[in-house]
């Protein structure tokens, strides 16, 4: 009865949101089945390969013993790294949303015999942190790591960190297999964090040091409906930069407080600094707050460091955080290539943030930047089959420097610093439910994969199926197929790229605009198309079998790079559709760092099924092409994504 309470006030919650805010939501994940090409190939290598080989490393390495050890059901010490909860966490919400895909009935026990462990971990007050509960409280040399008490040491614990990756498992989980088991757990842990952080008599006046337990609270609140969830999010964020109100802890290796994004109050920051993955969580949590309640200090303050961020500090993979001290937004323009750093949790993290950002404001741009991170800087991060994986994505490579993380030259099937490849774990089977969205009666179309899901529109189910082979083809055909006869608006993005704009700003511009335009008919029939924020939007009376055909250019095209990245003045990128493209040695001699594209030379498309899971190469007579994503699957050898022109 409890689970149906809870799903009760889920679904009152959620109307009660969108009719006040009338702003976009998205198409739950469970209600979005890939069929096949690209995207159905990338989830079912999730499912067969990603999830199982995650799982594995995660219990050789000993994260899940920890747990096991922490509730005292085996004997030993703690294994690893003060965050390796957190992998373990990541990686069940991963499998939970591979559940949602495709139900696994192995899959889902294997779950429940985990989150048995995790009970028994958490102690009596809901606090979990295997850390301590398995080396107590003390003074020692694990100080230095966790701190000596709860909560002392918290710039550096990941004790919060933690727990909101447990946040963020629990929904997931919840929403695959309907069972309160995690969800228990959480919200256990949760209560307890609410009753020791706060302005109240003895509470804690602390802000997680690596955030993601705000977002992941919020997210929490929306399950359950539990206000102080979202209350304690907030005042997480308005602690930061509070030097008048909490004292500053902000040593951890001596690093700054800009590091942490705690140099000033959050309202007053206008530019993103600091660890990236840090910062960019926190401006999700931002995000999600203000879809929850408008807030006009905050969101201005939000709209001032997306525009830093994007306008001045991104890769063209859309990967961020160009320095390795520190894994840091660094200045503006900065943008090294050989040594660049763009973290894959980074670029998750970005993706993450930019689709909030489009759900608080409904305005294409943000999935725009979605997409050039997914299909670039986020794809690029894992290698074709799903297994391997890099902590740092270069946009040039000698095919020896490995970045110090064992990484740069080839990818690598785990890390002892593991959080990259249980982001991807995490993030991968995750992506249907990014495809779609609805705004009151408007179904909304955001990504192009051959899929299909069902909306319900005034108690008329209506179902949406998409045909397509893009990436590498710009045709979409899209079914409308209400139960009955219904007048509503369908809305589909039209690609920054396909109207000529590389980028939302002026940090990456095609060297000549010129597109052909985008068609769009309906039974065959060219419609007068109406664009808001960025969409093609078509209103009509729909019926069963209705055809929405869209045609998208896709040239092969020239970027070039604001000549104030100055390791970039002179130099060409290649693109074509979303897909960033490099030259790998593999393909040219063994060489690739010393072509050079002139400003004439033209490329023919080919699309290879048996090349590196299937892709289409750019060929030219002195220069073969494959895209960013693909690069380092064949060994090490030389990669450049920038290309001399003289």
């Amino acid at each position: 009865m409890a689970k149906y309470l809870i799903a009760i006030i889920f679904l009152l919650h959620t109307l009660f949101i969108s009719a006040q805010s009338n702003k976009p939501s998205p198409v739950p994940l469970k209600s979005v089945k890939t069929k096949q090409g690209f995207w159905h190939q990338r989830i079912e290598s999730a499912r067969t390969t990603t999830i199982p080989h995650v799982l594995h490393e995660i219990e050789t390495s000993g994260r899940i013993d920890n747990f096991a050890v922490a509730g005292g059901l085996k004997q030993g010490i703690f294994q690893g790294a003060r965050f390796n909860d957190s992998d373990v966490f990541k990686t069940v919400e991963g499998a939970a949303y591979v559940l949602q895909n495709q139900y696994d009935p192995k899959l889902d026990k294997y779950l429940d015999s985990l989150i048995v462990l995790f009970a028994a971990a958490q102690e009596s007050d809901g606090y979990l942190y295997t850390l301590r509960t398995i080396n107590k409280d003390t003074t020692g040399s694990y100080d230095w790591i966790a701190g000596p008490t709860r909560y002392s040491f918290e710039n550096g614990s990941h004790e919060l960190y933690n727990v909101g990756h447990l946040y963020e498992a629990a929904v997931a989980h919840y929403e695959a297999t309907g069972k309160k088991s995690l969800l228990d757990v959480a919200t256990k842990n949760a209560d307890h964090l609410v009753r020791t952080f706060g302005t109240g008599p003895g509470q804690l006046i602390v802000v997680p040091g690596h955030e993601e337990t705000e977002t992941a609270l919020i997210r929490l609140y929306r399950t359950t409906g539990k206000k102080e969830y979202y209350d304690l999010a907030k005042f997480f964020i308005d602690m930061r930069g509070r030097s008048d109100k909490r004292p500053l802890f902000l040593d951890e290796h001596k690093l700054g407080p800009s590091y942490f994004q705690d140099q000033i109050p959050v309202v007053r920051q206008k530019e993103a600094v600091g660890h990236a993955v840090r910062a960019q969580y926190l401006y999700a949590a931002i995000t999600d707050m203000l879809i929850e309640k408008e807030d006009p200090a905050y969101e201005k303050a939000i709209h001032h460091i997306w525009e830093d961020a994007t306008y001045k500090k991104q890769y063209i993979t859309g990967g961020v955080g160009a320095r390795e001290d520190g894994e840091a937004f660094d200045k503006a323009y900065l943008l090294p290539n050989d040594n660049a750093y763009a973290e894959t949790c980074s670029a998750i993290a970005n993706m993450l943030w930019n689709h909030k950002m489009y759900l608080y404001t409904g305005q294409a741009k943000y999935m725009d930047v979605f997409e050039r991170v997914l299909y670039n800087g986020f794809l690029g991060g894992m290698s074709v089959k799903g297994d391997e994986f890099f902590y740092v994505n270069p946009m040039a490579s000698d095919g020896k420097n490995d970045f110090g993380k064992g990484s740069g030259a080839v990818r690598h099937p785990f890390f002892g610093t593991a959080c990259c490849p249980t982001n991807v774990a995490r993030f991968l089977p995750q992506v249907p439910a990014f495809i779609y969205a609805k705004n009151g009666n408007d179904l909304i179309v955001n990504l192009f994969a051959d899929s299909e899901t069902e909306f319900t529109i005034e108690n008329n189910k209506v179902k949406l199926s998409q045909q397509t082979n893009y990436p590498w083809e710009g045709k979409i055909k899209l079914i409308v197929s209400p139960e009955k006869q219904q007048e509503f608006p369908l809305s589909i993005r039209i690609p920054g790229w396909a109207t000529g704009e590389a980028i939302p700003g002026d940090l990456y511009t095609y060297k000549s605009a010129k597109m052909n335009p985008v068609s769009i008919t309906v039974n065959g029939k060219t419609v007068q198309i109406k664009s808001e924020s960025g969409y093609a939007k078509i209103s009509r009376k729909w019926k069963k079998g209705d055809v929405v055909e869209v045609v998208l250019d896709m040239p092969v095209r020239q970027v070039i790079a604001n000549e104030n990245i100055k390791d970039n003045v002179g130099k060409i990128a290649i693109e074509r559709g979303p897909v960033l493209y490099c030259a790998e040695g593999h393909d040219n001699h063994g060489k690739a760092n010393s072509i050079v594209i002139h400003a004439d030379q033209t490329f023919t498309p080919q699309f290879d099924a048996n090349l590196l899971g299937g892709i289409t190469t750019l060929n030219s007579d002195q220069t073969k092409l494959i895209p960013f994503y693909a690069w380092a699957n064949r060994g090490a050898n030389e990669m450049t994504v920038w290309f001399n022109t003289k």
